[in-house]
């Protein structure tokens, strides 16, 4: 009687040990699972800190007039009425002159 008690114990170990290893979410799905979720989770502050930079971009054109005349001169090269444009081209290099 007690052999069989053992036995059956000792079927009951190998068969909760099959199931957390090989069985559904085992613990080779679980810790892929964490990864992936750590992953996300990093992917997600660098989205949440390019918003956060967007939106005070957002709101500082907005405001004023400064961030939206700084834009047009960087990027469309944009200039006043009463201002002067000199462009300084650099000679090349190892020509003859």
């Amino acid at each position: 009687m007690f052999r069989w008690l053992i036995t059956l114990l000792v079927v009951l170990v190998l068969a909760l040990q099959y199931r957390l290893w090989f069985g559904e979410a085992n613990l080779r799905e679980v810790l892929a699972l964490r990864q992936a979720i750590s992953t996300q989770q990093q992917d997600n502050e660098k989205l949440l800190e390019r918003n956060r930079q967007l939106e005070a971009e957002v709101q500082d054109l907005k405001k004023g007039l400064a961030a939206l005349e700084e834009r047009a001169r960087s990027e469309m090269g944009m200039i006043r009425e009463d201002e002067t444009f000199i462009q300084l081209i650099e000679p090349r290099s190892g020509s003859a002159q």
